[in-house]
């Protein structure tokens, strides 16, 4: 299979380009340990890689990526608490000031959370996608009563209203709302088009997306 063999062509470049100008870099981040000061929420779709869109030098951001950047709210029953764990390492060890959840268009797992399609799926037949994405069934209400579940208007809307789901989960953890009150801790929303390469920003005293220019 070839898809190894292609990712091993850009490693090399990586070796022979990117490692010797980065290296000092790198060293730095050896010797003081990782002091990113932003930590990124983004979706796991191939397209939005946060590295590459912020064009930022390893150590800089802190990032979690997860089928539609999505963040749980705050509960302590559930074993497994992989998002929650980022969360709680980025801003209590590391120390961020910043978090930034960041959506995207033409995102599959809004689109699942919005048309419903596999809510009666079986693990492995999209099933644990299903589960996933009802963490967005309050916030698929509204969209659903005002756009339907079909279309590119609705689907926008849908992933306008993740990043405001997440960001308002991020809220219930405790810690976060302390320093967000504070001042130590800000959180941003996020949207990147991918038909256009462009980033908006989520100003949340208009509760509009405005474009970055």
């Amino acid at each position: 299979m070839p898809e190894f063999a292609e990712l091993l062509k850009g490693y090399r470049r990586f070796r022979r380009d990117v490692y010797p100008r980065q290296r000092a870099r790198f060293e730095q981040t050896i010797e003081e340990g990782q002091r990113p000061k932003l930590m990124v929420i983004g979706c796991s779709d191939s397209r939005v890689d946060p590295a590459q869109i912020f064009d930022v030098d390893p150590g800089d951001i802190f990032v979690l990526r997860n089928v539609a950047a999505l963040v749980p709210p705050f509960e302590t029953s559930t074993a497994q608490q992989g998002v929650s764990s980022a969360v709680e390492f980025a801003v209590q060890v590391l120390e961020v000031r910043q978090i930034l959840v960041m959506g995207h268009g033409r995102c599959g797992g809004c689109k699942a959370a919005l048309d419903r399609s596999l809510v009666d799926a079986a693990p492995g037949e999209g099933g644990f996608l299903a589960k996933w994405v009802s963490l967005l069934d309050e916030a698929r209400a509204p969209v659903v009563a005002k756009y339907g579940k079909d279309g590119p208007e609705a689907e926008l809307a849908m992933e306008f209203a993740a990043i405001r789901q997440s960001l308002a989960n991020l809220r219930t953890f405790p810690w976060i709302a302390a320093k967000e009150a504070s001042g130590e801790l800000k959180l941003r929303g996020t949207h990147f088009a991918i038909s256009e390469g462009r980033l908006y920003s989520l100003d949340e005293g208009k509760g509009e997306f405005e474009v970055i220019e």
